[in-house]
């Protein structure tokens, strides 16, 4: 039962609670030490986290692993000091109801032993310095141990493992540290500083048979300069003397409180008066060990040669257990956990800085990565679009522009004069429109463009002069022309019949001279299977007539000289004889007049309009493949021109595609980032409030403080 309710179990739970804490607190700055150290060596992400946050939160995880292994090695420490045979051990041995260290006349202790428990069931010592262990089985062994180490000084420290099967007191982290006397050594800065600054109480053993010495006084001085109000009790052993002299036993009392109180309140300053009292006892370890001996041994408490009062002597020192119990649970837990607990709090308070420095810059960058994206959305799809619409306008231009080369340009020429510089009077027209339509091309298509590729357009597309191909090939045109220089009088039959009728009608007229008078065409002769096209009916029937009266007029005049008389007797009877001889005097004249002049220039300009007459009617035949092969020119120069630049609006799109990727790639880092920069502050926050809890359960004062 008493093991259940004793004080020292409020450390034992606290070691517990703040150690699972810190195994919480390590693991989530782990977590996130390896968090931010992912997102500040992401090459994709760029001050997101920085090095001085990877650093820190490094160095916590560090710090905090040397806590957690300090923590779990943490216990309750009460030292005892006291002059030499003042009883030191045997109150040890009586509060851990067992005669564990040697005391007694001869057995004064030359070192500092520590004593504390071990789960085994064998007790055991090592030595400072020493990993061995050294079995004892009694606690004679044990002195006999330490009286033969001559290695043993007065500075050095025994650690004492007693099993805690045995040792109710020490299973709860409670380690007592025995010294030399204080009368026995000038090194006390050097015990203080060893041995003193992480014990939580301070028992000064005294003998109540004599007054507080000066060394004892020195010692604590020492310790309260080096530890801020230290935890004093001061147990005026050997109380049982006092009982063979019952008479002086309440001034002697009151003397060693008066000098005991003035030592705590007004010299070292470390409790208040009313404190003091509870802080100073009046026992006898050796009675109360032996009593506990027998108990234990089954043997009635109060069993022996007990001195008067054992009884009032007893209950005092189980009151200084108690109260010992519950100062040094409580000094305990804080000053071995306030610290870290605070500490804790403060690296958690920097971690959730970290992460919420991280997060805001994620979201940030998340913000202005996500307008990017929209921006580069936007920019691809109105370049598609405008592409298309573009695509479609200059598929309309270049067709505008290689009809007008292949219908105006060189047909006005072709027309205007054939041979005559035909490349400097048609490519310069044509290279001046297409120049300007690929510089339509090119300013349409550059807002969809880099600003980059704009100002390298002039050397990626460019405009060069435009050099027409015309292949006339006059020599093979002409090969087949056969020139006709021979005299014809102007008023010769067949030169009417040529200037009347044309050229293939008086072919025909001059053939047809054996046929039959007023002979019918055969279009009007014969009976239409199809309904024919009025007018060039008409019009062609016109032209039948008069050739067929015209050749039967010849035939006539040809077949039968007396038509001839009979014509000419018609004529002379109407005109008279004068007027056909003048008549016939101006047409024979005229016949010499031409005869005389066809000399060799008039046969070389007859020859030379005889050439150009053929030649354009050739050249007129091949108009529309000469337009059609510069029209394929200039609409393969203006695509060419129109496809180098829709390369570059094509790896324009493919980088805004491959920076949308990228971008949305990113945005998806960073918004995992913010999640996970969420999820380890939530931790951390919990772990806040385990900590405020942990304050609030073991640390009430310093709850109250804060």
């Amino acid at each position: 039962m008493a093991e259940t309710v004793s004080p020292l179990k409020h450390f034992v739970l606290a070691k517990k609670a703040i150690t699972a804490i810190f195994g919480q607190l390590l693991e989530f700055v782990t977590e996130g030490s390896h968090f931010v150290e992912a997102t500040y060596r992401n090459p994709e992400l760029d001050r997101i986290a920085t090095e001085d946050d990877l650093v820190e939160i490094q160095g916590y995880r560090n710090k905090l692993a040397v806590i957690g292994e300090v923590l779990s090695r943490r216990h309750m420490k009460v030292a005892f000091f006291g002059r030499t045979s003042s009883g030191k051990s045997s109150v040890i041995n009586a509060m851990l109801w067992d005669k564990v260290l040697p005391s007694g006349i001869g057995h004064t202790t030359n070192c500092f032993l520590s004593v504390e428990g071990t789960d085994g069931d064998k007790a055991y010592l090592m030595t400072e310095g020493s990993d061995e262990k050294k079995s004892v089985k009694t606690v004679n062994q044990l002195a006999h141990a330490l009286h033969m180490d001559k290695d043993l000084k007065a500075g050095c420290l025994v650690h004492v493992f007693w099993p805690k099967a045995k040792c109710a007191l020490l299973r709860d982290d409670l380690v007592l540290v025995d010294s030399p006397g204080t009368d026995v050594t000038t090194e006390l800065d050097t015990w203080i500083d060893k041995f003193c600054l992480d014990a939580d109480v301070f028992v000064l053993v005294a003998n109540s048979e004599s007054t507080l010495m000066n060394t004892e006084k020195h010692f604590f001085h020492k310790v309260n300069e080096r530890l801020s109000k230290p935890n004093i009790f001061i147990l005026n052993n050997r109380w049982d003397a006092s009982a063979s002299e019952p008479e002086y036993m309440e001034d002697v009392r009151r003397q060693h409180m008066e000098r005991c109180l003035h030592f705590l309140v007004e010299e070292l300053k470390v409790v208040s008066p009313l404190e003091a009292r509870n802080r100073i006892f009046f026992v006898s370890a050796k009675e109360v060990l032996n009593s506990r001996k027998h108990k234990a041994q089954g043997m009635p408490e109060g069993g022996g040669a007990l001195a008067e009062g054992f009884q009032a002597r007893l209950q005092e020192f189980q009151n200084f257990e108690q109260t010992f119990e519950e100062c040094i649970s409580q000094s305990a837990v804080k000053t071995k956990f306030e610290q870290h607990t605070i500490r804790a709090k403060q690296i958690l308070d920097t971690v959730k800085n970290i992460l919420d420095s991280v997060n805001v810059a994620a979201a940030e960058k998340r913000v202005y990565s996500m307008e990017e994206r929209e921006d580069q959305i936007d920019r691809l799809d109105f370049i598609r679009n405008q592409m298309n619409l573009l695509t479609l306008d200059v598929k309309k231009k270049i067709k505008e522009v290689t009809e007008e080369v292949a219908n105006k340009e060189l047909n006005k020429h072709i027309e205007d004069g054939m041979g005559r510089n035909l490349a400097d009077r048609c490519t310069n027209e044509v290279n001046a429109s297409m120049l300007q339509s690929q510089q339509e091309i090119i300013e349409n298509l550059k807002p969809l463009l880099p600003a980059g590729i704009q100002t390298q357009l002039h050397t990626l597309i460019p405009c060069k002069k435009f050099d027409l191909s015309y292949d006339l090939n006059c020599h093979k045109l002409c090969s087949d022309f056969q020139e006709d220089i021979v005299f014809r009088f102007s008023l010769g039959w067949s030169s009417l019949v040529h200037r009347f009728l044309g050229s293939s009608n008086a072919q025909r007229v001059l053939l047809g001279l054996s046929e039959p008078v007023f002979q019918l065409p055969r279009s009007l002769a014969s009976t239409p299977t199809a309904p024919p096209n009025p007018a060039a009916s008409d019009n062609a029937a016109q032209e039948e007539l008069m050739i067929t009266l015209v050749t039967g007029l010849a035939s006539l005049t040809s077949r039968t000289s007396m038509g001839i008389i009979v014509v000419g007797g018609v004529i002379w009877k109407t005109l008279g004889w004068k007027l056909i001889s003048v008549s016939l005097s101006l047409y024979g004249a005229l016949y010499l007049y031409e005869r005389l002049t066809w000399t060799t220039r008039a046969k070389e300009r007859a020859f030379k309009q005889q050439f150009v007459n053929y030649a354009t009617e050739k050249l007129q035949m091949i108009v529309s493949f000469t337009s059609a092969n510069c029209s394929y020119q200039v609409q393969q120069e203006m695509a060419t021109t129109f496809a180098r630049l829709c390369q570059q609006v094509d790896v324009t799109q493919k980088n805004l595609e491959e920076e949308i990727t990228r971008l949305s790639k990113e945005i998806d880092q960073l918004e995992k980032i913010q999640n996970n920069s969420k999820l380890l502050r939530n931790k951390a926050v919990q772990l806040e409030s385990e900590l405020e809890n942990f304050s609030k359960q073991f640390l009430p004062s310093s709850n109250e403080e804060s």
